[in-house]
């Protein structure tokens, strides 16, 4: 794992032995965190904050963003102006073997079954 340049705009971050998993499962919990995630992941590499189009208010979107550095899901660095996250796949896969991918697994199969059943019956669904 490469450290960040060093910046007086540094943000902390859990080191991996301080990684809970309660406090990844929670993180995970919500809808619109689950919604980075699943980007994060689906990226080549890191994504800047203005990337993400959520339909909640700036200040919400960084409260999402907060809880999931602090709990050691993604890494935040500025470069520059833009604040960069990244997913801690590594350390979270060492820590928890196979549980972020099931997660993200079953996120893509739950978006699959709320797609289909909005098609089937015409009605607008919550989805990820």
């Amino acid at each position: 794992m490469t450290s960040p340049a060093v910046s007086s705009r540094a943000l902390p971050h859990p080191e991996r032995e301080e990684i809970r998993l309660e406090e990844v499962l929670h993180a995970l919990s919500d809808p619109m965190r689950l919604r980075i995630v699943r980007e994060l992941a689906a990226a080549s590499g890191e994504l800047s904050c203005s990337h993400f189009e959520l339909p909640v208010t700036k200040s919400t979107t960084t409260h999402h963003f907060r809880v999931l550095r602090e709990s050691g899901v993604i890494r935040q660095v500025y470069r520059g102006t833009a604040k960069m996250n990244g997913l801690r796949r590594d350390d979270l896969d060492d820590l928890f073997p196979g549980l972020l991918g099931a997660l993200l697994d079953a996120a893509a199969r739950q978006d699959g079954r709320i797609r289909s059943g909005r098609r089937a019956t015409g009605t607008p669904s919550r989805g990820v």
